[in-house]
């Protein structure tokens, strides 16, 4: 049976979901709780793959199936594989995919219209989600990517808030865009990728495994370096990097490629938000370090300082709107872009502590934007208003809430003691160490990203003091009988995750322990690969 667990997680979601097609749409509680036992089920099977899982070790937990094979003549075979995996990279994201899913589950029970669609789409949007993380096959991965973008398009056009179709349609049209990038990527690869496994014959695979190698390439190019007129096969690896960085760069999102996130974010339900934040985003950075720089190591230590400038105008970028937000969720989902800006500078610093960092900063923002996200849907659930300056005082209406928002926000900032703390310290090391270890980063580059911190500090700090702080008072059409604490429910949702924040900030090794192996042997790879594919081209 543990070799099927993966596939229990993914497909167990999927399974619900068609289960609950053919039940009556009146029977809300059992949408509701089918859904919960689904998540805790989950729960249940990634504790025992945490059980059975070694720190140290590479893909473990693997199942492999042949899934397509198709003759195309004299083009060779085509084959693709249901090859599903999890290692020091993929297992803390699913874990974490799990845990939020969950959490995302119990906010939504506030959900009254349409709850069986809500419900079912959720589910689906589970087992996409799972199986992004997990996938080791290129088709496969791209099916799980793709099978992601309509549930969250519905989720937010049909239950989102005022602006909910711009905001849908804008997140739909950039996420399919980074998909035909990925898209031409994958087939380009797919045409200059064979299989070694099958000798004699022609045969192109999807496995990502034998697209990292470079022995598997048929040629380094997919056109004809001798043909003046066409790309030489430097050039080709350099576009077609270019495609998949883009691809998953809207995923992530990167600035100037974020425009959608705030919208998005803005217009959706909470529970909606929790999801999209903490682990939509995370997609993004988990293709680049799962496909993009293992596959094209030489592309990615040609455009490193490109990718690590774009990570730091990201953070100073996102920390400036966030600081000049009015309303509370675009100032998180601003903070979002500014914390995914970590991401970029450490997986471009190309060290082992930048890259720990990097995979870090995606587990602890996953953690902390969901915290974040509850707790600017306390508000709008009692008061359907998020704007900043129409409230003051609130701590002493609602301290329970009050101490919650205290731990988020300093979290976020990065304060010592908390897990984006350590994130951000080891992002910050290995963009300081870079340019002595392998020369691909200045120095300067870290330096001006630490003014990310200053800005975060101020937006925060600023927003506790116009929010939280002095004299009670409330603007607007807010009414006084709404502002009353926590309830069970939102207490069962938002600490967990406030003690998650703290636990692995006091105790980083419970996820750095899975997260160094990898790490070590990705910015190795990548190094030595890079630089041999760069001298014999």
């Amino acid at each position: 049976m543990h070799h099927y667990l993966i596939s229990l997680l993914i497909f167990i979601p999927l399974l619900a979901a068609l289960v609950a097609l053919f039940v009556s749409a009146g029977a809300k509680h059992y949408f509701r709780y089918s859904a919960l036992l689904v998540s805790l089920l989950q729960l249940f099977v990634v504790v025992i793959m945490l059980g059975m899982y070694t720190t140290g070790g590479g893909l473990q937990l693997v199942e492999k199936k042949n899934w397509i094979t198709l003759s195309l003549g004299s083009w060779g075979i085509l084959k693709a594989e249901y090859f599903i995996g999890v290692d020091g990279l993929s297992l803390p994201l699913v874990v974490l995919s799990v845990v939020v899913m969950l959490i995302a589950t119990i906010s939504s029970w506030t959900i009254e219209r349409n709850v069986k669609g809500y419900f079912i789409l959720l589910l689906i949007l589970n087992t996409a989600i799972i199986g992004s993380f997990t996938a080791l096959d290129f088709l496969l991965f791209y099916l799980f990517f793709e099978f992601m973008l309509l549930p969250m398009f519905f989720l937010i056009a049909i239950w989102g808030g005022a602006r909910r179709e711009y905001a849908s349609i804008k997140f739909f049209l950039y996420t399919l865009l980074g998909s035909i990038f990925i898209l031409i990527a994958m087939i380009a690869l797919y045409i200059s990728v064979h299989d070694p496994s099958y000798s004699g014959e022609l045969v192109h695979s999807f496995n990502l495994i034998n697209m990292s190698d470079p022995a598997n390439f048929i040629s380094n190019s997919v056109l004809d370096p001798n043909n003046p007129w066409q790309i030489g096969p430097l050039d080709a690896r350099l576009w077609a990097f270019l495609l998949l960085f883009l691809g998953f760069a809207i995923k992530l999102p990167m600035v100037p490629l974020h425009t959608w996130l705030p919208d998005a974010h803005v217009e959706a339900p909470t529970p909606v938000s929790v999801v999209l934040a903490a682990l939509l985003l995370k997609i993004g950075g988990y293709g680049l370090l799962r496909i993009a720089f293992p596959i094209f190591p030489d592309a990615a230590l040609y455009f490193s300082w490109f990718i690590g400038l774009m990570g730091v105008i990201s953070i100073i970028y996102g920390g400036m709107n966030a600081m000049a937000s009015k309303d509370l969720k675009r100032l998180i989902a601003y903070s979002s872009v500014s914390h995914m800006g970590y991401v970029l500078l450490g997986l471009a610093s190309l060290t082992a502590e930048g890259v720990a960092g990097a995979v870090y900063q995606m587990v602890s923002h996953g953690i902390i934007s969901a915290l974040l996200f509850l707790i600017a849907g306390v508000l709008y659930d009692r008061t359907h208003d998020r704007t900043i300056n129409n409230y003051s005082g609130l701590s002493s209406r609602m301290p329970s809430y009050t101490a919650v928002v205290l731990v988020g926000f300093f979290a976020s900032m990065g304060l010592p003691g908390f897990s984006g703390f350590i994130a951000e310290i080891m992002v910050f090391l290995g963009a300081f160490h870079s340019g002595s270890i392998n020369g691909l980063l200045p120095e300067a580059m870290a330096v001006i990203a630490t003014a990310g911190l200053i800005l975060s500090a101020a937006y925060y700090l600023w927003t506790l003091q116009r929010m939280f702080f002095g004299p009670y008072n409330l603007k607007g059409n807010i009414s006084d009988d709404a502002m009353y604490d926590l309830n069970k429910r939102e207490y069962v949702v938002m600490v967990p995750l406030a003690l998650a924040a703290l636990v692995f900030g006091i105790f980083p090794q419970l996820v750095i322990n899975f997260i160094d192996p990898f790490a070590q042997s990705f910015s190795e790879f990548v190094l030595a690969t890079g630089k041999s594919l760069t001298l014999n081209l």
